[in-house]
């Protein structure tokens, strides 16, 4: 009895002393998490870049990252990675070690993409969001000698000729196509849509006579300013200064409203604190005099968020993209 009391004895101190072990090498892995948060950002940061080098989201994200490496006192190194309609530059960011040194830009395509399932990503659980920062101007555009002088124009006659007149937007499923899309249910009229693999192909088909009407982002631009094409409408809440004569699509009648805001964010479980950190810097560089002037250049509304507000805004993206996907049938069209 007495020795089984020893080894009952022997194995409670044994067991009280993994313990103990156990609960010391925590609190000193936890203090050394803290430090290291704390201390965050102690060497350059990565900010990956969905899109390509040179591109009007490219631009802008550069400016943003400049003002932010300025703001957390260690560089911004801007990495572009390319394909998927923006996704395969998120899917990279999202599966790197989330310890706040790699960091990118999110398109809210992802809220459509990952629901018609071409990426693996839950835009609900597995982003840590930290400023929602700017949009993009779209529009549609046609030949500055096509018969159609007005949007007015070109409702009537896509309404006698349902599903004859063709437009040109950069792929199946993305912001242009259905925005045209939603454009044209609430018009009450059928186009048919012709896909191109990104907004310079679209653009080009119009310019060459190829397609009757170019929905796209501010690719027409110069084109519209040079006397090569007619804007007949943009898609934001409220004119641009540089188009102003161009109609949103809310002043002709037909509320629909398409900016697709992008922003920033980072892997899932990232410390609070270095979160934090993160949100403090691109809420400055968002807000900043640099990142407007890059903005202005392309005609795109800044649209900051923080990033509460900003995950609260991509779920609520999330449950308009679910309806329009129903309405639109895009399961059905990417099948066909």
């Amino acid at each position: 009895m007495a020795h089984k009391l020893r080894l009952d004895r022997r194995q409670f101190n044994n067991g009280l002393l993994a313990t103990t072990s156990q609960a010391i090498w925590g609190m000193a892995l936890t203090s050394t998490h803290s430090a290291q948060a704390a201390a965050f950002p102690e060497r350059p940061i990565t900010f990956i870049c969905p899109w390509p080098a040179g591109g009007t989201a490219d631009q802008t994200m550069r400016a943003l990252c400049f003002v932010a490496a300025k703001e957390l006192g260690q560089p911004i190194a801007v990495e572009n990675k390319v394909g998927a309609s923006g996704m395969l530059g998120l899917k990279a960011m999202l599966s790197a070690k989330p310890d706040g040194y790699t960091v990118g830009q999110i398109p809210i395509s992802v809220t459509r993409f990952s629901q018609l399932g071409m990426v693996a990503i839950d835009p609900r659980s597995d982003i840590t969001y930290l400023a929602r920062t700017s949009g993009q101007l779209f529009g549609i555009a046609v030949l500055a000698n096509s018969r159609f002088k007005t949007l007015q124009d070109l409702v009537r006659e896509a309404k006698a000729n349902a599903g004859k007149l063709t437009y040109a937007h950069a792929g199946v499923g993305g912001a242009t196509h259905v925005g045209m899309e939603e454009f044209a249910l609430a018009a009450g009229i059928q186009f048919l849509p012709v896909p191109f693999k990104g907004g310079a192909e679209a653009l080009q088909a119009v310019l060459g006579g190829h397609v009757d009407v170019l929905a796209d982002s501010s690719s027409w631009a110069v084109h519209v300013e040079a006397g090569k094409l007619r804007l007949l409408a943009t898609w934001g809440e409220q004119r641009t200064a540089r188009f102003k004569d161009a109609p949103t699509l809310k002043d002709a009648g037909y509320n629909v409203v398409v900016d697709a805001p992008n922003g920033v964010g980072a892997p899932k479980d990232l410390d609070p604190t270095i979160t934090a950190r993160l949100r403090q810097a691109f809420r400055v560089a968002t807000m900043s005099a640099e990142f407007k002037q890059a903005c202005d250049k392309i005609d795109a509304p800044v649209l900051y968020l923080d990033g509460a507000d900003y995950e609260k805004y991509t779920a609520q993206t999330y449950a308009k993209e679910t309806m329009l996907i129903e309405r639109l049938k895009l399961k059905e069209l990417l099948k066909s």
